[in-house]
């Protein structure tokens, strides 16, 4: 019956992906398509990704950001200064459909293993590239970092109170998280053009452009314009009212922006007059007077509190919800219903709450069924996959080319 669930195991069973990859954009668009179902193998450095090492915090030993950006893959450690454990890599990669690489531009080439060497023993591989730049152009050369793509981007010029303040982070590391997101979505593009014409190519994105696309209000407006933007706080550049007020007890958003939401935030606020004041009368005029408009609402906002204007505001069908913190959003019960927040067994850690996927799939629903791998854990499990015998594990184990979680 259509909408029913047919199937398990996400959209992408079957795709085989080797993420070369290590903190976050990398890691973010493997962990996008191991839960979207597909197989996902993380090669590690012998030290394992710089995550395990973000710490405190830790959960029974292991580090809380390795756990929550590697959850749903399998793991398998390798020295590539060995040419022995690059034949394993290029074993591996001979076989997949999809390689996730983040490393400085030239790495990959230097061990034989670009684009070009591998299309020839694999025409079919998705060979997906993110950088701090991309691979063309003047920075390409660069190394990349969250905090230098919001400010080449121009988002930290829009982020923060207002103009003639110090310049403000998005806090949560956005231009990572979207260029793991954007090259996620390049890949699964990239994969249903091979399924039809059996040819793989590049996916090239990078945290720059990543952070670019978040700009598209404030590019409309300077492509219009020619004026930049300035920061205005947690206000929208082309609707008002949309933005936090201060109640007598915290904070609340309200998105009361187009005529009928403003006609309905004034009668749950009990000031219809507002309406007939020209500098408020339209979208257009609040937007030109904003501060005032503000300082006047802040008045009447300020006289209650949260949870009473929420309520009201909810009766009346007007776009709000609360500023919640991060403990208040793992708590929400629409968090929860959407499984947003889910739980993993951890080899050692233990139960573990992690992020669910954002997506939802009638027929082939995402899962999250397996926590973050130990360094090295599926080791000898993915060679002997791929037709090493126990003596040939052993012999790379032993000479240290291949780290296994549990040799000895």
């Amino acid at each position: 019956m259509d909408g029913q669930v047919t199937s398990s195991g996400g959209p992408l069973k079957g795709m085989r992906v080797i993420e070369l990859a290590h903190i976050m954009a990398g890691p973010v668009c493997g962990l996008m398509l191991a839960d979207m179902g597909a197989d996902v193998i993380k090669v590690e450095k012998p030290n394992g990704d710089d995550t395990r090492r973000f710490v405190p915090p830790k959960i029974n030993g292991e580090a809380a950001a390795y756990m929550m950006m590697n959850r749903n893959k399998r793991g398998i450690a390798l020295n590539l200064k060995d040419p022995a454990a690059v034949e394993v890599l290029r074993k591996l990669l001979a076989e997949a459909d999809v390689v996730i690489e983040n490393y400085r531009k030239g790495a990959m080439e230097k061990l034989g293993l670009s684009y070009e060497d591998l299309a020839k023993i694999n025409p079919r591989l998705i060979y997906c590239e993110i950088s701090g730049f991309g691979r063309t152009g003047p920075y390409a050369e660069r190394g990349g970092f969250d905090l230098i793509a919001q400010g080449m981007s121009g988002l930290m010029s829009i982020t923060g109170e207002g103009p003639g303040r110090p310049p403000v982070k998005v806090a949560a590391p956005i231009s990572d998280i979207n260029a793991g997101i954007i090259a996620a979505m390049g890949v699964s593009a990239a994969y249903a053009n091979m399924l039809q014409t059996g040819l793989g190519q590049k996916v090239d994105t990078s945290l720059f452009e990543a952070a670019i696309v978040q700009t598209y209000w404030q590019s409309a407006i300077a492509f219009a314009t020619g004026n930049k933007p300035d920061p205005l706080g947690s206000a929208h550049p082309l609707n008002a009212p949309y933005q936090a007020f201060q109640t007598s007890d915290g904070w609340i958003n309200v998105g009361a922006a187009n005529q009928s939401n403003w006609l309905r935030f004034l009668d749950v606020i009990s000031a219809p007059e507002l309406d007939a004041d020209p500098r408020f009368s339209s979208n257009a005029t609040r937007i030109q007077n904003l501060p005032a408009l503000v300082e006047i609402l802040n008045g009447y906002m300020v006289q209650d509190t949260s949870e009473n204007w929420l309520n009201r505001m909810e009766a009346a069908k007007l776009p709000a919800g609360p500023v919640n913190d991060i403990l208040q959003m793992h708590a929400d019960p629409q968090a929860r219903a959407r499984e947003m927040i889910v739980e993993v067994d951890h080899d050692t850690a233990g139960k573990v709450e992690t992020i669910g996927h954002p997506i939802k799939f009638s027929r082939t629903p995402a899962e999250i069924t397996r926590a973050s791998p130990r360094l090295g854990q599926h080791s000898c499990e993915v060679l002997a996959e791929y037709g090493y015998d126990s003596a040939q594990t052993e012999a790379l184990i032993k000479s240290n080319a291949v780290i296994a979680a549990d040799a000895g």
